[in-house]
Parts: structure tokens; C-alpha cells; sequence
């Protein structure tokens, strides 16, 4: 995380300071996640083909010349290749890693295990965008800093002698049924991609637009990416207690607020209020995957979870994609206040959305509810199934694993109103 975490804010400043125009920069962020939709088609193929510790191994070294290809080749075409390349390798890096995690956890600790996981793919990210002020954007250290860190990653994988998982492959799913289901939880992660991805692909563009230097961007990024550490698991947990459409509500219009004021007032605002005001819209918006894929799994039958989870990456990956490239076209025609002008916009739509859906269907009972367990969109499994042969209680633990519950049946449920 520390590797990519400076890699996309690295890009962002370089393709600035490179005068790369604006709505170009953001199509070469859009690109990563390209290649990650592609990658959670094949890594968990590969996983399965090859086992998990070539599989990363593989991966990470790619990854780690993607970084170099950037530095030796500055300009826009091979950028967005080897960005869309690194996006592939991040999603199967990802696959690999939490995998591992589902089959090394006990029903008894996986909860706190996936939790602590997250709260550390965070750090790393946020921390990264402090290694911006080592050397200059404009040299050729900070990629090979980058690429140095991603192959570090490979030796505790490499060097590990515990046994590895065997996933098998995921399932189909017919996207119209997912919907059909949870029509907000399908919404949610669709636009929690787009915003996730402006977030860390355009964040560094708009804050060099902004005027500040290398150490201001870091700030800027830094505190945008840790404040969802501390918001992720209270809201979640919250969550957990009352409508999860209620809480999807509350946060997206808690950003939208947040956003509103500072496209308002972003320039006249203090710096310090100006970061909170940012840590503020970031800790709510960047909750958003994680209680919207609780949301659909709330309203799934168990052996449907495994095969939703994969459905719902691709869509989150899909408009995660569009994100950037739109981003940077709006700011282009717009200004660098459309940044939050968009981000706030994607939100105040969500709380529109919410509240017509709750008008439409009525809540869950309590019993079917799945408990929340922290996860991102940046870290999903990609609907790995559980492996061969595991026990009906085996099962049980990997549905926990993904924050689902057993539920109840259809018959048991509220009766919902037209989906």
C-alpha cells in the first residue's frame, strides 16, 4: 500500500508539473482501473492455476516495472498502458491477500482480522503520500522508491512456509437479479467507485491546481485518505444497529454538506478548516462501499453472497473507471472547483436516491441483517468460493468473512413493495 499509495499521487503531480492537459491526466488515472476491472476477470483464474504465492509474486513484479516504465517513458500513451497494467496487478495482489486471510481466520477472529486489514491498507496509503517529500516529483527517484517498496512486498509472501489456499473460481451472477434485489445497494457501489476513484486519481491534480507544492499535496492526500481509518468501523458498526439505508443516507448527505461549502468557500477557507472540511467529506464518502455491499448482502440467500461479491466489484470497477476521465474534463471546462463540484454532486444524487428507495420498500426485519465487516473497494476477493470440500460450518466462517450472514428466506423476510 505504501508502493501504491505514492505511485497515484506520484502520477497525479508529475503529469501536472509535466502540463499534461487536465482531462488527459484523468483518462491515464482511468485507466488503472480498467485494468483492474480486466484483473478481477483473471486473477482468480490464475490464483486457482497457479497457487497464491506465484500468483503475487508474479503479479507484484509486474507491478514493480510498471513503476519504472513510468519513469524511463513520460508521456501520456505509455503512462496509461502501464497504469492500466498496474490496476490488472493490484487486483489480483488483492485477490491473493485477503484469499489467504478468509483461510487462515477462525470463525472466532475474522472479524477483527479483516477489520485490522483494512485499517492498514489505509495507513499504508495515507502514510505514503508523506514519502512525496523525499525527493522531487520531477526526478526519477520517487518511481523507483515505488517500485522498490511493491518488490519488498514479495518477500514475506514468498518466504512463507505456512499452507496456502486453494480457491476455486467464482460463479456467474445475473446483474438484473442483483438489482432487482437491492436496487440502492447496486447504485451505491456503482457511484462509490466514481467517487473513490476521483478521489485518489484527481485529489493530487486538484490540489497542485490549487497552489500547493509537493509537501501540501502530501497533507492534501494524506488526510482525505486516513480520515476513512477512523470512520470506517464506527459507521459500519453503527450500521449494524439500524436501516443501513438510513446510515447510506446520513453519510452521503454529511459529504454532500461538506463538499457544498467547500466549492462555496475552498478558496477563502482557512487551511486548517479547509482539511477538516476535506478529512469531513472523504471520512463519509469513502464508508460508502462498505455499507452499500452490506446492504445487498442483506437481501441475498447464502449461496447467492459468493456470487454477488464478483458482480459487484465489476460494477464498482466499471464506473470506478469513468470517474477520473470525467473528473478531469469538468475541471478542464469547469475550473479546479468542479473536483468537489462533481464529488458533491455524485453524493447529493445517492441522498436523493436513498430516500426514494426508502419510500419504496420497507426496511428488513433485524434477524436477516448481515453483520458489517469492514471492506473497500480497492480490497474485495472477487467472489473467490470457499475451497473444495469445506464443511457446511467451514461455509458459514466465509460467508462471516465478507460481512454476510445465513439470513433468512424469502418467506421470512418483509414483504417489499415493487423492487
Amino acid at each position: 500500500m505504501l508502493g501504491a499509495g505514492l505511485q497515484g499521487t506520484l502520477l497525479g503531480v508529475r503529469a501536472s508539473l509535466e502540463h499534461f492537459a487536465t482531462p488527459v491526466t484523468g483518462l491515464i488515472m482511468s485507466c488503472y482501473y480498467v485494468g483492474y476491472l480486466i484483473g478481477t476477470r483473471i486473477a482468480p483464474q490464475m490464483l486457482k492455476r497457479v497457487g497464491p504465492v506465484r500468483a503475487f509474486a508474479t503479479l507484484a513484479a509486474l507491478a514493480s516495472v510498471a513503476a519504472l516504465v513510468h519513469a524511463a517513458w513520460v508521456h501520456p500513451l505509455p503512462w496509461a498502458v502501464v497504469r492500466g497494467i498496474a490496476g490488472l496487478c493490484f487486483a489480483g495482489i488483492y485477490v491473493v491477500a485477503e484469499s489467504w486471510l478468509n483461510h487462515r481466520a477462525s470463525r472466532s477472529n475474522r472479524g477483527a482480522l479483516l477489520a485490522v486489514y483494512m485499517l492498514v491498507l489505509y495507513v499504508g496509503l495515507g502514510s505514503a503520500q508523506y514519502l512525496l517529500v523525499l525527493s522531487s516529483p520531477q526526478s526519477d527517484a520517487p518511481f523507483m522508491l515505488v517500485s522498490a517498496l511493491i518488490s519488498l512486498a514479495m518477500v514475506p509472501i514468498v518466504a512463507t512456509a505456512q499452507q496456502t489456499p486453494q480457491p476455486a473460481a467464482p460463479q456467474r451472477v445475473r446483474y438484473r437479479d442483483l438489482y432487482r434485489n437491492s436496487p440502492l445497494g447496486v447504485v451505491a457501489v456503482a457511484l462509490s467507485g466514481m467517487i473513490s476513484s476521483i478521489i485518489f486519481g484527481m485529489g493530487p491534480v486538484y490540489a497542485h491546481l490549487t497552489g500547493y507544492g509537493t509537501r501540501g499535496v502530501a497533507e492534501f492526500m494524506a488526510v482525505s485518505i486516513l480520515a476513512a481509518v477512523f470512520s470506517q468501523y464506527p459507521v459500519g458498526r453503527l450500521s449494524d444497529h439500524m436501516d443501513r439505508r438510513t446510515v447510506i443516507g446520513g453519510v452521503c448527505a454529511l459529504a454532500t454538506v461538506a463538499a457544498g461549502i467547500l466549492v462555496a468557500f475552498g478558496p477563502h477557507l482557512q487551511r486548517p478548516l479547509f482539511l477538516a472540511l476535506t478529512a469531513l467529506f472523504s471520512g463519509a464518502a469513502l464508508t460508502l462501499y462498505s455499507l452499500s455491499v452490506s446492504h445487498v448482502n442483506d437481501q441475498l440467500e447464502p449461496a447467492q453472497m459468493v456470487a454477488a461479491s464478483s458482480a459487484l466489484l465489476r460494477i464498482n470497477g466499471l464506473a470506478a473507471a469513468a470517474g477520473p476521465a470525467l473528473a478531469g474534463s469538468l475541471m478542464a471546462a469547469f475550473g479546479r472547483g468542479a473536483y468537489f463540484g462533481m464529488l458533491g454532486t455524485l453524493t447529493g444524487v445517492l441522498t436523493l436516491y436513498d430516500l426514494w428507495r426508502k419510500a419504496r420498500r420497507h426496511a428488513l426485519p433485524d434477524a436477516p441483517k448481515a453483520p458489517f465487516i469492514c471492506t473497500q473497494q480497492i480490497a474485495t476477493c472477487a467472489g473467490l468460493d470457499p475451497a473444495p470440500g469445506a464443511t457446511a460450518a467451514a461455509g458459514q466462517e466465509a460467508r462471516l468473512a465478507s460481512g454476510w450472514s445465513a439470513g433468512a428466506s424469502p418467506s421470512a423476510r418483509a414483504a417489499p413493495s415493487s423492487p
